[in-house]
C-alpha cells in the first residue's frame, strides 16, 4: 500500500512526547545540570599543524583571580587505561587514538595543549589568554589534492582479508572499454563538519569510592559508559553516562572524544565537579568531520541502455594517527544490475584531526558520485534518466547474490515521479525558463544498509494501568521517545497518554548508540517483545482471575485473547473484559515488569537487507549571477513499515535539507599555509536556514519487511540524505547545461 502524509495520518500521529519540555525550555541539556560545587574548564588549543611543545609558560595564568589548575602533558593525572607505547619519546603509531596531554608531540591545528580550570566560565577563559606556549614547528601536509598520490590502502584492511574494503571486483575488471557508451569523471565533496545547534559539553563528576558521573552529549550512553571505565580502570558500574536530551548530533557524538577525558581529567585533578563547553571554533578541531573524499567513476552501457561496466575509486580523508574508513564505494556494488563492477578504496592520512561519521557516512558521499555518473551517462544515451536507473533496476542483490528481504523502490520512483510532475522535465538543458529564471529537473536513488544490534528493554506496568518502559538509547533528533511510546502503546493496547519511555541514562537496559539508522530496528524490536511479554503476563493474570471466580462484581475474561483499550478481552461475545489496574489489585501486586532483549538471527545470511528510496528536485537558477534556489523537492522512501508519521516526516524533510547544505553551502574551508580552519563560525561555514529550504514532500511506500525484525521497520533517518546532494546537481546541469562535480555548487562554478 502507497501512503502519503493524508490529513488524518498526520491526525493519528503522536506529536513529540518530549516537545512541552523543549519548546518550555525545562529540557536539560549536557551543559545545564546544577551540580554543587561546578567548577569551569577551558581549552588552549595548538596554532601549529605539526611539531611539537618546547615550552608551556602558565605562572601568570595560575595566579590568575579564581584559577585552580593548568593542566597539561607536563602534569596532567594519568589515564591508567591507555596501554603503554613508545610514546612519549615517538609519535603514536596509526590505529591509535588521541590521547590528549599525553605527550609534548602536536598533530594537527587546534589540538588541546593545555586545559584552565577556574570557579567561573569567564574567569578560566581569561586564564587561558594566558598560557604561553612555544612550539618547534615542523613542514605539515593538510591539502588533500596535493597529497593524493601518498594514498593507500588502510592499514585495517590490509590486516583483515575479509574487509568489506578490501578491492572488489566481479565480472571483468576491464570491460568498461567494450562498453558503447561510457563517461569518465571525477567528483569532490570537501571537509563538511556536522554543526549541531548545542555544541559539545559535558560536566564530569567524582564522587567516593571512585565512582564517576558524567553528563555528556554523546549519541551512545552505554558505549561511553564503557569506554570511560576502561580508560580509567574502573568498574563498569562505577560509571554512569547521562544525555537525556541531544540538541542535535548527525554523528558527531558517536565517540568518546578528546575533551571528554580532559574534563574528566580535570575533576579528578581538582576533586570538583568540571564543566567543559567547546567554543564554536572548537566544533571543526575537537569532534570530526565529513573527511574530505575524491572518486573517479568510469560506467559503460550498451546503446540501449543496459549497463555494461562500472569502475569506482574513492580516496578519502583520515589523520596520520588514526584511519577511518568509509562505504563511499560500497554502494556501487549493490545499487544496479550491472555484470561487470570494480571497486577501490584509499586512505590518504593528513595532519588534520580524526574525521567520523556524518549523517548517510559513505553512502551520501558516494552516492553523489554514483548517480551523478548515472545521470552523465543518461544524457550520453540520450535517455531519461529515471528510465535508465528502471531499466538497471536489480531484483536481487547483485553483490551478495541474496534476494531483497523486501524492495519497493520501483514503486518509490512511480510515485514519486508522478507526485513531482517528472513528465514535464526536458532532456535538452537549460531547455525551460520561468520569470527569467533557467529551471532544472534532477533526480537520484538512494540506498542504506540495515542494521539491527541486540538490545534491551524493560517494561513495567504500575499500579494505576500506566507503563513505563525503558531502554539506554539516545534521540539526537529524530523522536526516539515518540516512536517506543507508539510501539509500546499499540502492543499493549494502551493510549499513549498512558506510556512513558525513558532513555539517556547508562543505568537502563542495554542499547546500542543511536547511529547507522539501528535505533528503531534494534531498540524498536526490544521495546516490542518486551511489551509483549508484559501482554502475555497480563492475560495469564486476567485467566487466573477468571478461574478464581468473579472479584468485587468485576466481570473477567473466561479466556485472554486480546488486549485494547487498557483492559484484557476474551473471545466471547459478552466479555466485557478487565482492566489492567484492577489485575494487579486483584493479585496485590504494585507493578508488574518484564524485561527482554531482542537480537539478529539468521536472516543476515539468507536475505540482504536495506533501506531504499529517490529523490525528485527542481532548481532555479539565476543565469547572471548563478545563483542556484531549491525550489520543490519530493522525496519517497522504502523503510518498511512507518512507526510514527509525523517524526518520520520530519526525519525526511531534515535529511533533505541536511543534502541542501551538502550540495550547496557546506565546506569547511582551509588556510593550508597554516593548516588551519578559516572556517570557525556560522558567519563563515554556511549552512541552509528557513528561507534557504523549499516545500518538501514526503511520501513512503508503508510496507512491513516481515524478515528484519518483529515490526517490519527499517531505519530512515541515514537514508532520509543519501542522494539529496546528486539530485541537486542533476537539476542543476539540467538547468544550465553546466555538470558541476565538486561541490558545493557555488555560483562561482557557474558563471
Amino acid at each position: 500500500m502507497k501512503r502519503q502524509f493524508a490529513d488524518n495520518e498526520l491526525d493519528t500521529s503522536l506529536s513529540r512526547v518530549d516537545g512541552n519540555e523543549k519548546v518550555s525550555g525545562a529540557a536539560t541539556y549536557s551543559a545545564e545540570y546544577a551540580v554543587p560545587g561546578l567548577v569551569h574548564a577551558v581549552l588552549v588549543t595548538s596554532n601549529i599543524a605539526k611539531g611539537s611543545i618546547t615550552a608551556i609558560e602558565s605562572r601568570e595564568a595560575e595566579t590568575a583571580p579564581g584559577v585552580l589548575a593548568v593542566i597539561s602533558h607536563l602534569n596532567a593525572p594519568a589515564v591508567p587505561g591507555w596501554p603503554a607505547l613508545k610514546q612519549p619519546a615517538e609519535r603514536a603509531p596509526v590505529g591509535t587514538a588521541f590521547r590528549v596531554f599525553y605527550d609534548a608531540f602536536i598533530y594537527f591545528d587546534g589540538q588541546p595543549v593545555a586545559m584552565v580550570v577556574a570557579d567561573t566560565q569567564e574567569r578560566a577563559i581569561h586564564a587561558a589568554a594566558l598560557v604561553r606556549v612555544t612550539y618547534q614547528q615542523e613542514t605539515h601536509q593538510t591539502h588533500f589534492e596535493r597529497n593524493v598520490k601518498s594514498a593507500g590502502i588502510p592499514q585495517n584492511v590490509q590486516r583483515s582479508k575479509n574487509s568489506p574494503f578490501q578491492d572488489y571486483g566481479r565480472g571483468d575488471a576491464d570491460a568498461i572499454a567494450e562498453a558503447e557508451v561510457r563517461i569518465e569523471a571525477e567528483y569532490t565533496i570537501p571537509t563538511q563538519h556536522h554543526q549541531p545547534l548545542e555544541p559539545h559539553a559535558i560536566i564530569a563528576v567524582w564522587e567516593a569510592n571512585d565512582k564517576l558521573t558524567v553528563y555528556d552529549k554523546n549519541q551512545g550512553v552505554k558505549s561511553a559508559q564503557g569506554q570511560l571505565a576502561q580508560a580509567f580502570k574502573l568498574p563498569r558500574d562505577n560509571v554512569q553516562v547521562v544525555s537525556k536530551y541531544i540538541g542535535g548530533a548527525f554523528g558527531s557524538g558517536i565517540r568518546v572524544w578528546p575533551h571528554t577525558i580532559a574534563a574528566v581529567m580535570a575533576a579528578k585533578q581538582v576533586k570538583r565537579p568540571v564543566k567543559l563547553v567547546l567554543g564554536r571554533d572548537q566544533m571543526f578541531t575537537s569532534v570530526g568531520y565529513r573527511p574530505y573524499t575524491a572518486q573517479k567513476l568510469r560506467i559503460g552501457a550498451s546503446k540501449d541502455g543496459r549497463l555494461h561496466a562500472m569502475v569506482h575509486e574513492g580516496t578519502g580523508q583520515t589523520s596520520m594517527y588514526e584511519e577511518h574508513l568509509e562505504r563511499t564505494v560500497l554502494a556501487t556494488r549493490a545499487m544496479y544490475t550491472c555484470p561487470n563492477v570494480s571497486t577501490r578504496y584509499r586512505l590518504l592520512p593528513l595532519d588534520v584531526n580524526t574525521p567520523t561519521w556524518m549523517r548517510g557516512p559513505g553512502d551520501a558521499t558516494g552516492m553523489f558520485a554514483l548517480e551523478s555518473a548515472m545521470d552523465e551517462l543518461a544524457f550520453a544515451l540520450k535517455m531519461d534518466p529515471l528510465e535508465f536507473r528502471l531499466k538497471n533496476y536489480a531484483e536481487t542483490d547483485p553483490e551478495r547474490n541474496l534476494p531483497w528481504s523486501a524492495k519497493s523502490l520501483r514503486e518509490c520512483y512511480k510515485l514519486g515521479a508522478e507526485k513531482f510532475g517528472w513528465e514535464n522535465r526536458q532532456i535538452e538543458p537549460a531547455s525551460i525558463r520561468r520569470k527569467g529564471m533557467l529551471v532544472g529537473y534532477g533526480m537520484a536513488s538512494s540506498l542504506y544498509g540495515f542494521h539491527r544490534h541486540p538490545s534491551k528493554a524493560r517494561a513495567v506496568m504500575r499500579a494505576d494501568g500506566s507503563v513505563t518502559v525503558q531502554s539506554a538509547t539516545m534521540d539526537i533528533g529524530p523522536g526516539t521517545g515518540t516512536a517506543m511510546t507508539r510501539i509500546a502503546a499499540k502492543v499493549l493496547g494502551l493510549n499513549a497518554k498512558k506510556v512513558k519511555f525513558e532513555l539517556g541514562h547508562s543505568n537502563l537496559p542495554d542499547a546500542p548508540g543511536q547511529n547507522g539508522s539501528a535505533t528503531i530496528p534494534s531498540v524498536g524490536s526490544a521495546v516490542h517483545v518486551a511489551c509483549e511479554a508484559l501482554k502475555s503476563k497480563l492475560i495469564a493474570l486476567a485467566v487466573k482471575m477468571s478461574e478464581a471466580g468473579k472479584s468485587g462484581g468485576q466481570v473477567v475474561v473466561t479466556d485472554g485473547q486480546g488486549v485494547r483499550n487498557g483492559r484484557v478481552f476474551g473471545s466471547g461475545a459478552d466479555d466485557e473484559g478487565v482492566s489492567f489496574a484492577d489485575i494487579l489489585k486483584y493479585h496485590k501486586l504494585n507493578e508488574l515488569e518484564a524485561t527482554e532483549e531482542s537480537k539478529p538471527g539468521p536472516e543476515r545470511d539468507q536475505y540482504s537487507m536495506f533501506s531504499f528510496g529517490c529523490h525528485f528536485v527542481e532548481v532555479h537558477v539565476n543565469p547572471l549571477t548563478g545563483e542556484v534556489r531549491v525550489v520543490r523537492v519530493v522525496t519517497c522512501a522504502d523503510v518498511g513499515a512507518i512507526i510514527n508519521y509525523k517524526t518520520a516526516r520530519s526525519q525526511s524533510i531534515g535529511g533533505v535539507v541536511g543534502g541542501i547544505g551538502m550540495a550547496l553551502m557546506e565546506h569547511s574551508e582551509m588556510d593550508h599555509r597554516f593548516g588551519r580552519y578559516v572556517t570557525t563560525d556560522f558567519a563563515s561555514y554556511h549552512i541552509p536556514v528557513h528561507a534557504d529550504i523549499p516545500p518538501i514532500e514526503v511520501y513512503y511506500v508503508d510496507k512491513p519487511d516481515v524478515h528484519v525484525n518483529p515490526m517490519g521497520s527499517k531505519g530512515l533517518g541515514e537514508i532520509a540524505i543519501v542522494g539529496v546532494a546528486g539530485a541537486v546537481a542533476n537539476a542543476v546541469f539540467n538547468a544550465t547545461g553546466k555538470r558541476i562535480r565538486t561541490l558545493p555548487i557555488t555560483p562561482d562554478k557557474l558563471i
